[in-house]
């Protein structure tokens, strides 16, 4: 009998993107037939809402995030929240995101970006949502305004924070997100981390088309690549890889309050 293949869901994979225009049928049956059963899509600023809805819409399995993501904080205006409350209204998503904040970009807006990652937590907040957080040199901050504006939980993308801070999240109900940058072998701290964190606090990620893994080098990342990422966390932890994708699996669904989407 052939062994069933493990059910994955990536919990971050921008499949809107304009790298799959090409090819995205390709990418997503690749994606199923390796086991990725579920794609969470978040979007990343007003302009791209409809384009995640209509990739939620044509392809079973893939759930939308709403969201105004820090990065481009200086093109976010204020009514962007207004739009962001009334999407949420017209299309509840399993979360809100991509928010948070970007301290390692240089030139963006601190002030701003703090603005509206406090109002976007309070959406989430009065929509009883979780919220998927973009933590680049920012988990101190981020943790700051999660203990004033109280959320139920969410996911920390592309954590590569201290331990202690990884802790923090965990309390405030958090799962840390895990892909491809622990694949490489020179990023000791990540690998550290990946292999140290509880397990039941660690939900897997492709963050497609960014964010590659080793064995892809600086080619394009693909929500496929998501059952070897498990191996390599697997291989990192002397696990099997069947323990790595049924216990990631349920904690994304237990932190995204997923039924069987």
């Amino acid at each position: 009998m052939t062994p069933a293949i493990p059910s994955f869901i990536d919990t971050h994979s921008h499949f809107d993107a304009a790298e799959f225009d090409a090819d995205r049928d390709t990418e997503y049956a690749r994606a199923r037939a390796a086991g990725v059963d579920v794609q969470i899509v978040p979007s990343v600023a007003r302009t791209n809402f409809d384009a995640v809805a209509t990739v939620c819409a044509h392809y079973s399995g893939c759930l939308p995030a709403w969201g105004l993501h820090p990065m481009y904080v200086a093109a976010h205006a204020q009514d962007d929240l207004d739009a962001l409350r009334a999407r949420i209204a017209a299309q509840r998503p399993v979360a809100v995101g991509e928010i948070g904040l970007d301290l390692f970009v240089r030139g963006l807006d601190v002030a701003a970006q703090e603005h509206f990652y406090a109002e976007q937590l309070k959406i989430a907040r009065d929509h009883d949502l979780p919220v998927l957080l973009h933590c680049r040199k920012s988990s101190d901050l981020l943790l700051k305004h999660l203990r004033r504006i109280r959320v139920p939980g969410g996911i920390a993308h592309a954590f590569n924070g201290s331990a202690q801070q990884a802790a923090a999240f965990i309390k405030l109900g958090f799962r840390l997100g895990f892909g491809g940058a622990f694949t490489w072998p020179r990023a000791h701290h990540l690998r550290r981390l990946a292999a140290e964190l509880p397990l039941d606090a660690i939900v897997l990620e492709t963050d497609s088309p960014d964010i590659p893994p080793v064995w892809i080098g600086r080619g394009r990342n693909a929500p496929g690549e998501l059952p070897r990422i498990a191996a390599a966390l697997a291989e990192l932890r002397e696990l099997d890889v069947e323990t790595v994708a049924r216990t990631t699996t349920a904690n994304a669904r237990r932190v995204l309050r997923l039924t069987d989407a």
